[in-house]
């Protein structure tokens, strides 16, 4: 095997994994000397990046073209021999290549290809220099390798410590235009990220009109890619399609990521499913708009590239000045979708997700908006906190209403003060008697938004996006904040710090109800208009930055009208992210299916609400809706007051359950066991990490009469122990669990749920 971490990482699989440097005396366990993920050859300018399962091979070759050698499964040798490309007509040649009319930019490999000097595919980089030229092509100029992982400024990153990652920085330049490529490389997880450094060398500025974060060239196979569709209320449905000739995309222009696409994405070969076959996956840590594009090429190369839409973006690169791009997280699997998604979860969990929350327990809360909308008072909270708190709740959560002149949702956004008609006596008052009851107390609020009916509006209307002689399109009566602006970020720190000094708070749910257009900012020229989609973020980044770093005790809930901002960037400063507004649980099974492939369970808000549901109609029993609800972090949105006597006992005892499970749902293994968008019922589950402990969640769609009960195959267990069934005692080991499976429960009735919980005897 070929060696691969110098530094004590783990235990697996029974192999010390030691410093190759400190290591001097035998030991009596078999042992695997490894060195750093990261390898170079200076002779051949090659370069090899290696986890624990995977290798990524880059080469300079002899022109300085930078190509993709290769990235699969460890192979510990050279690939280079697998790139074997014929003269296909048509396809230009690099000057430098003279006669050879085989080598083309437009067929090979590429790193990172660039517009304009004969690679005729979708590209990763495209600039405009001062005499209007577009061509851009890249050269080879060196490396450096450092310990530990890179950051990147103004922008949210994987982080890790020096002795769990490495960089490698790949150095191209074209004249004064040079490329820093930027790989971090996690080996315990399979995890490689990518981000590139633009930097203009020059004494002219040029312009940037496409960089992005990534591209992935894979030269052979037969492909399917798997995208995340949807709309408000019915987000990242996973959409599989085989790739055909030409370009493919998933992407948004909406001034966030959007419930319509997430910035993910998988290419899977033909037979890949859960537990085998071939996968590559990539997520982009990125809040805006975005774009992610496969292109199947003459030869039957899949290029996939993912990065800031270029639709909405043109950047000024001044002399001197450098341009960041995204990062992007990659993984691969060669044994399915599950394993990919473990990589995912891990690294989003571990790396991603920051502070006091990422893997401490989430409180269990109570959210009042479906059960009162608008309509409420403190008493009429306090009533409802009361109840959350005598059922075993840890937090009440008020949501909108509570501010300015707020009854529904066409005024009051931007005047962040009390609403004394609704709360007597303000704020604090309110939140000191939850406190009592033993409830923590959070808040919502929606800060890059106005009303035009507001005073923040009236005293600044030039704070808002909109063109100048236009008038603004309206979405839920509301109109966008410019985030560039850095009077409208001091404002709205000010007034939600200003909130959280005032009482007691630990929670916000941070929402977002709206997509942005009409672009246009008076803090930037017409040349710098192109630049202020990425801006937004970029402000919004540096608020989320300054607030969590003010206030770190304080959990905040990403929102955007539930999952239109579901993305890696969010939850870097938010470690949980309401999944959807649409809280029904049926739905909720296909919902929370499509995003457990890229993101963890600990990041998906998830609560009970009430029955008939308030966006379905449809009816569920409020064990059902617990159910599902549990996968992710658990709360309610309902009038406890309201339930019958035997459900608010339902309710207690979920809660409790709950509290027991919460280890193993967040910090466990994730298998999904059913497809909901196909079969007959929804089944997941989770492994503790020592493999004692086994939860089956999930729901029977319909019933149906005269039928065997549905067997399901258990994933992740060891074989050789004994798992006894909470519910009637049977003991059963693992080689059959994972072999003959389990039976299903009898149920009754339509969306049926479905608890199984085993523990090792």
């Amino acid at each position: 095997m070929f060696p691969l971490y110098s530094r004590k990482l783990d235990t697996y699989d029974g192999i010390d994994i030691i410093d190759i440097n400190k290591y001097k005396k035998p030991v009596n366990r078999k042992v695997m000397v490894i060195i750093m993920p990261i390898k170079t050859d200076t002779l051949t300018n090659s370069f090899r990046i290696l986890t624990k399962n995977t290798e990524y091979q880059i080469k300079a070759d002899e022109y300085g073209v930078l190509k993709r050698v290769w990235y699969g499964r460890r192979v510990d040798c050279d690939m280079e021999y697998m790139l074997d490309y014929p003269n296909t007509g048509f396809s230009v040649n690099p000057y430098d290549a003279a006669h050879n009319r085989n080598y083309s930019l437009n067929t090979l490999p590429l790193e990172y290809p660039c517009d304009g000097a004969g690679d005729f595919r979708v590209p990763a980089l495209s600039v405009i220099r001062r005499d209007g030229s577009r061509a851009l092509d890249l050269r080879y100029t060196g490396f450096k390798v450092l310990d530990g992982k890179y950051s990147i400024p103004g922008l949210p990153a994987v982080y890790a410590e020096k002795d769990e990652a490495q960089t490698i920085e790949i150095y191209l330049a074209d004249g004064d235009i040079t490329v820093t490529l930027r790989y971090g490389v996690l080996p315990k997880y399979d995890i490689i990220t990518r981000s590139a450094v633009i930097s203009n060398k020059g004494k002219s500025a040029v312009r940037l009109e496409n960089a992005m974060s990534m591209c992935l060239d894979i030269p052979y196979g037969e492909w399917d890619w798997i995208h995340f569709e949807g709309r408000h209320a019915m987000e990242r449905i996973p959409e599989r399609a085989p790739l055909i000739h030409g370009v493919q995309e998933s992407s948004s222009k909406r001034g966030a990521s959007s419930h319509q696409q997430n910035p993910s994405v998988i290419l899977c070969d033909k037979t890949c499913s859960e537990t085998s076959g071939e996968c590559y996956g990539a997520a982009l840590m990125y809040s805006g708009s975005f774009k992610t594009q496969i292109e199947y090429d003459q030869v039957n190369q899949a290029r996939l590239v993912m990065g800031i839409n270029p639709d909405l973006f043109s950047w000024e690169l001044k002399p001197g000045d450098d341009f960041h791009t995204p990062e992007a997280i990659m993984t691969y699997s060669a044994e399915g979708f599950s394993k990919l998604s473990h990589n995912f979860h891990r690294v989003i969990r571990n790396n991603v997700c920051r502070g006091r929350y990422k893997t401490a327990k989430r409180p269990v809360l109570l959210n009042n908006w479906e059960a009162t909308y608008f309509n409420f008072d403190d008493e009429k909270l306090l009533e409802i906190a009361k109840k959350a708190a005598e059922l075993g709740a840890d937090m009440f959560v008020m949501d909108d209403g509570w501010f300015g002149k707020r009854d529904s949702d066409t005024s009051g956004l931007g005047d962040w003060i009390v609403n004394e008609n609704k709360l007597k006596g303000g704020l604090k008052p309110l939140v000191d008697k939850v406190r009592k009851m033993g409830l923590k107390f959070g808040i919502w609020i929606e800060p890059e938004m106005v009303s035009e009916d507001s005073d923040l509006f009236r005293a600044h209307p030039e704070w808002v996006i909109r063109i100048p002689g236009r008038n603004p399109a309206l979405c839920r009566s509301q109109l966008v904040l410019d985030m560039t602006r850095n009077d409208v970020r001091d404002y709205l720190y000010n007034a939600i710090s200003a909130i959280l000094n005032s009482a007691d708070i630990s929670y916000i749910k941070w929402d977002m109800n709206r997509s942005i257009c009409d672009w246009y900012s008076d803090t930037l020229t017409s040349v710098n208009m192109g630049e202020m989609p990425h801006r937004y973020v970029l402000g919004l980044y540096e608020l989320l930055e300054k607030i969590t770093s003010d206030f770190p005790d304080v959990l905040i809930e990403g929102c955007s009208g539930g999952g239109g901002r579901f993305d890696a960037g969010i939850l870097y400063y938010c470690p949980q992210i309401w999944c959807s507004d649409n809280t029904d649980a049926y739905d909720r099974t296909k919902i929370q299916y499509g995003t457990s492939f890229i993101y963890p369970l600990s990041a998906v808000g998830s609560h009970v609400s009430a029955s008939p549901n308030h966006q379905t109609g449809r009816v569920s029993s409020i064990e059902a809706r617990a159910v599902t609800a549990m996968a992710g972090s658990f709360g309610y949105e309902l009038d406890l007051n309201k339930l019958t006597d035997e459900e608010k006992e339902e309710v207690k005892n979920q809660i409790t359950r709950f509290k027991g499970y919460d280890d193993l749902i967040h910090n466990g293994t994730y298998h999904r066991l059913s497809d909901p968008l196909r079969d007959k019922f929804a089944l997941w589950q989770y492994v503790a990490e020592d493999k004692s402990e086994i939860l089956v969640h999930g729901m029977i769609f319909r019933q149906e009469p005269n039928m065997l009960r549905y067997a399901v195959r258990l994933r992740g267990l060891s074989e050789e122990r004994l798992y006894r069934l909470e519910t009637d005692g049977k003991v059963y080991t693992g080689k059959a669990l994972m072999n003959g499976g389990i039976l299903l429960p009898h149920t009754w009735g339509d969306y049926a749920p479905v608890e199984l919980h085993f523990t090792e005897v």
